[in-house]
């Protein structure tokens, strides 16, 4: 039976998933494959890599850079998180990504992202971390309005939280039949229908199923949220979630608030510790 673990998105909320992902790596907790979507992907990627604590690392290094992020970015680029320095300077100078740990780790890892012209997901197994790997991991974080739109072989791709959030029911499709799945929202979390959505339908005018897609999400979404109730009753899942509301706001860069959510991840990943391995040996 093959196990796999999905990871939510949620932009700087994805400091909790950090968390989680550094204590089952400390612990030797292993999956055959995992999936992640925005923040699950470009966040996710450094469990295959097996680099402990590099994601807190280098956002409170570099959180309040303007390379990093902020308005002169998005001014200059149309994207608001900078390009070159997220998706090279860091990984290639900065903070090295560990290229050959990725690529000799048997873990598979998947990315899932949106594709413009139909707002349908598309999905990637990368397997170097480097060149169109990479791509896919900065389409799949690269939300409406404030990224420009990635192109991947002619095709342009965006936030693949847009179409699916939590990719459970396609990894499942794929022969992954006990899954872990980290989110990023408390238990008692639903998603609101899409605000502002004139503002929205004039700033998407380019991208109309990018559009139909955002407005749908919050359908999407809880609808995910039953299946994945449905899954853990049926002891085919397993959830690790936020215990209490997480403080960050999705596009946060202040250092106490980025600590915070990376330390509840380890918390609650470790209140979950045995109960996880017990899963797993099922």
């Amino acid at each position: 039976m093959k196990t796999g673990m999905i990871l939510e998105g949620g932009a700087m909320r994805g400091l909790y998933t950090a968390g989680v992902l550094d204590v089952l790596l400390e612990n030797n907790i292993e999956v055959d494959g995992y999936i992640g979507v925005s923040a699950g992907a470009v966040f996710g990627c450094n469990y295959k890599s097996k680099q402990i604590e590099r994601v807190l690392r280098y956002n409170l290094k570099y959180g309040q850079d303007p390379r990093y992020f902020g308005l002169k970015s998005l001014l200059k680029t149309g994207d608001l998180y900078g390009v070159d320095f997220c998706y090279h300077k860091i990984p290639e100078e900065l903070d090295p990504f560990d290229n050959e740990t990725f690529i000799s780790d048997p873990v598979d890892f998947y990315v899932g992202i949106t594709e413009v012209e139909t707002g349908k997901p598309a999905y990637h197994l990368c397997k170097t971390g480097t060149g169109e790997d990479l791509l896919w991991m900065q389409a799949s974080a690269s939300m409406p309005l404030v990224s420009n739109p990635v192109s991947i072989d002619q095709h342009l791709y965006l936030d693949g939280g847009i179409s699916d959030p939590i990719p459970l029911k396609y990894f499942q499709s794929i022969g992954y039949e006990k899954n872990i799945v980290v989110l990023t929202q408390t238990q008692s979390y639903r998603k609101k229908p899409m605000k502002f959505s004139s503002i929205m339908k004039k700033g998407l005018k380019k991208y109309p199923a990018i559009y139909n897609a955002m407005k749908e999400r919050h359908q999407v979404y809880n609808k995910t949220l039953e299946y994945i109730e449905d899954s853990k009753k049926k002891g085919e899942t397993f959830v690790i979630r936020p215990s209490h509301s997480l403080s960050i706001k999705r596009l946060e860069n202040d250092p106490i608030k980025l600590n915070e959510a990376y330390y509840l991840g380890r918390n609650d990943a470790y209140k979950k510790l045995n109960e996880l391995k017990a899963f797993l040996k099922r």
